[in-house]
């Protein structure tokens, strides 16, 4: 962000950066894959959750991972090497830690008015709705690499999202910002250019999000006796309670606005309202599509990751309209039914 003077006036002007993919871009990895579950470790999975989540992917490149946030216990992990990878360029995921840290900092509201130069000004909720990129530079400049840095790695970019999650690698978060001339911090903030994240960090987030500020470690049990002596590790406690109803309503216009960049989703499904956000950028040929989403459902909440590679078929939307689907299958199978005890017969003393 820059000043500059019009009729002898300081304007705020917004410094433009290049656009992060282009009709035009040539992308050499494939949208499509086959044995995308080969070598997955099922057995201590969710089998209705597992199956939604494999039929959601079909044959995309990519993985779906479903999270219980209450208790960070993964309930699915579809595609496990690529779920497990050092991931990718987080894109505009990276805007919720970024709100987050702005939030956090007393720097906005959700209605903030924040002036993107020429007049046009908008707020949190249309910003995170929409994925304004210039909006999110901004917040990027006002904090700081330091601030921003900080922010992240609270919220657990930078670290193993897993407790003993074999072949869990590890997603960066660099020491040093962004040079000027590649965008600087507000790149960094906008699109999450020169970070890799995982899956399992983003699912972390949102988790924290969705569970009201504990950061879990995220536990994969990989039999039913792990299912059955499951125990909840909290790795942190965020204390981000009191500014989480300042995102939600961003996250929810992402899927629920006729402008939000997940609307897809609903194509598919709309029984109970989903909040989340996209994420879309390309590097060096392959193109990522994200969508990490939560749910408060009659069942109790649950986190999705969805993450894509490939080419232009892959982006954000396309990765909210498949956690449609995932979410479809469950409630086809009647998984949102809230679940009741059985109780047996002469167990309440005969009454």
């Amino acid at each position: 962000m820059h000043g500059r003077r019009r009729n002898g006036r300081a304007v705020l002007a917004v410094r433009r950066t290049r656009h992060r993919y282009r009709y035009s871009e040539r992308f050499t990895a494939s949208s499509y894959a086959d044995n995308l579950t080969l070598g997955d470790v099922t057995a201590g999975e969710d089998p209705v959750v597992r199956a939604a989540a494999i039929e959601a992917l079909g044959n995309m490149n990519g993985t779906a991972v479903a999270i219980n946030p209450d208790n960070g216990r993964i309930l699915a992990m579809v595609n496990q090497k690529l779920a497990l990878s050092r991931g990718a360029e987080p894109c505009s995921t990276i805007k919720l830690s970024v709100a987050l840290a702005a939030l956090e900092e007393g720097i906005v509201t959700k209605d903030t008015p924040v002036n993107l130069g020429h007049g046009y000004r908008v707020n949190l909720t249309y910003a995170l709705a929409k994925s304004i990129n210039p909006y999110f530079e901004v917040l990027g400049r006002t904090l700081g690499f330091e601030r921003v840095k900080h922010y992240a790695n609270q919220f657990g970019l930078g670290e193993l999202a897993g407790y003993h999650i074999q072949g869990e690698q590890l997603g960066v978060y660099p020491d040093e910002p962004l040079p000027e001339k590649l965008g600087g911090v507000g790149r960094m903030c906008s699109f999450g250019e020169s970070i890799s994240m995982t899956p399992l960090q983003l699912g972390a987030i949102v988790s924290a999000i969705a569970n009201g500020g504990t950061l879990y470690y995220l536990q994969h049990p990989e039999t039913p006796q792990e299912v059955a002596d499951f125990t909840p590790r909290v790795k942190r406690t965020l204390n981000i309670a009191p500014i989480i109803p300042e995102i939600i309503p961003g996250m929810a216009g992402a899927v629920g606005s006729s402008y939000g960049t997940a609307r897809s989703l609903r194509a598919s499904f709309s029984e109970f309202p989903v909040m989340g956000k996209t994420g879309t950028c390309s590097n060096d040929g392959t193109r990522f599509g994200w969508f990490a989403s939560y749910a408060n459902t009659p069942n109790g909440r649950i986190v999705t990751v969805f993450f894509l590679e490939g080419g232009r078929p892959t982006f954000g939307p396309k990765a909210a309209a498949l956690t449609g689907q995932f979410y479809r299958a469950l409630w086809d199978n009647s998984y949102f039914t809230p679940k009741t005890p059985t109780v047996e017969t002469g167990s309440l003393g005969g009454q």
